[in-house]
């Protein structure tokens, strides 16, 4: 019996162990929770994977782990592509892992992928549309969980930064079914408020499961759509969501958001003194180089002011010395036209004086001839009572008038004593 027996050395029977192993289960995928990660400087990586009831050691090494995408750590649920092996020189049941991806990512991976890809073709992740912060936000929106520990932080920072800034929650579900309409919904409602000017939209880390409200279409176009402009803050700096990309400012956790919402009022109030004396201090320099430079101005206005006076009388004199020989000239030509000009107003005057004389004559003689006092001439009278009417009829003279009767030479002055028919 002793002969029929085969006896292994150690060595001989872990080979035998691995290779029934490698060549029994090969690879698998398998489902765990990170534990007692560490990171060697050949950029190997060893831990554990475990679940409620078990624990496998596992490794993974450079050149595997360098494809993956996020940043394993303790605590994190992963699903692994692993060949089943084991460590010869310790007898030690392993896992070398060839691929590594959160668990339940595989098919929300491609979901990502797709939607990212879909919107960056729309144009919704380009610079150009994202909007510029406010410098001094008076309120601002908060989308997240009212009893996460991200409003706690947000909370803290913000009153700690800025103590009299105002703060609105829009208090939502982060994850689960129908997360995804409640944010958009709730950064819908604060765009219709007048009194909000930055938006935090975010949560804190986790899973991508517990993420993926964030990578939701209807999130995504709510945020692109937001007139205010939206910081989104979700996860740990590590995680990445389609929110991230969309939002005008991504801060990679909630805290930061809040840094980057605000300034420090202390030290805008600091810098306020820092400008105020600046601004003092520069403007007494102004005066003082203003001052030392009115002396100069005056001197410089003084000769430009006596310049333009020089200029301005040199140009009255040429003025007055062109009207005097203009009227000189005007004078000594009306002097040489005078003689000519009286001889012509003589003749002219004389013809006159003589066609007047010729026709005073003429009428003379016809007013002569017209008058009633040329009947006188020939042995007529003219009687008149002493208002000066022409007597025509004795009948209306009285007795005792006064009359007048005017002979071709002298006037006799008689009463009435009688009168006749």
């Amino acid at each position: 019996m002793e002969e029929k027996r085969k006896i292994y050395s150690v060595a001989e029977l872990n080979r035998a162990a691995r290779f029934t192993l490698e060549n029994g289960i090969g690879e698998v995928w398998v489902e765990g929770e990170i534990s007692r990660l560490t990171r060697q400087s050949s950029g190997h990586w060893y831990f554990t994977l475990k679940d409620e009831s078990a624990a496998v050691s596992c490794a993974m090494f450079k050149q595997n782990n360098a494809a993956t995408t996020f940043a394993p750590k303790d605590g994190l649920n992963v699903r692994v592509l692993a060949q089943a092996s084991l460590y010869e020189p310790r007898g030690s049941y392993q896992l070398i892992i060839r691929k590594m991806e959160e668990a339940g990512k595989g098919s929300l991976q491609e979901q990502f992928e797709k939607l990212k890809a879909r919107l960056a073709a729309e144009g919704l992740f380009d610079a150009g549309r994202k909007k510029p912060l406010p410098l001094l936000p008076q309120k601002i929106g908060v989308v997240t969980s009212p009893t996460g520990a991200a409003i706690r932080d947000i909370i803290n920072v913000l009153t700690r930064r800025f103590p009299n800034l105002g703060i609105l929650l829009a208090p939502v579900t982060v994850q689960g079914e129908g997360a995804a309409d409640k944010i958009a919904a709730a950064i819908e409602y604060l765009n219709t408020r007048d009194d909000i000017d930055i938006l935090i939209v975010g949560r804190g880390g986790g899973s991508i499961v517990d993420l993926w409200a964030f990578n939701e279409e209807v999130v995504a176009r709510a945020i692109a759509a937001s007139r205010i402009p939206v910081i989104s803050a979700v996860g740990h700096e590590i995680d990445f969501t389609i929110s991230d990309f969309v939002a005008d400012v991504r801060a990679p956790t909630p805290s930061a958001a809040a840094e980057l919402a605000v300034p420090v009022k202390a030290e805008l109030e600091t810098q306020l003194v820092r400008l105020a004396a600046r601004l003092g201090g520069s403007l007494q320099n102004q005066v003082h180089i203003l001052r030392e430079r009115i002396p100069g101005f005056r001197q410089t206005m003084v000769h430009a002011l006596m310049d333009d006076l020089r200029q301005r009388q040199q140009k009255a004199d040429e003025t007055l010395r062109t009207l005097a020989a203009c009227l000189k000239n005007a004078v000594t030509a009306q002097k040489q036209r005078l003689p000519g000009i009286q001889q012509t107003m003589n003749h002219c005057m004389g013809s006159t004086v003589t066609g007047r004389r010729q026709t005073l004559r003429r009428l003379k003689v016809q007013l002569r001839a017209l008058s009633p006092l040329a009947v006188l001439d020939r042995g007529y009278s003219l009687t008149q009572t002493a208002d000066g009417t022409v007597v025509r009829d004795s009948a209306l003279l009285k007795k005792g008038a006064v009359i007048r009767t005017r002979l071709a030479k002298g006037t006799v002055v008689s009463e009435v004593k009688d009168k006749e028919k």
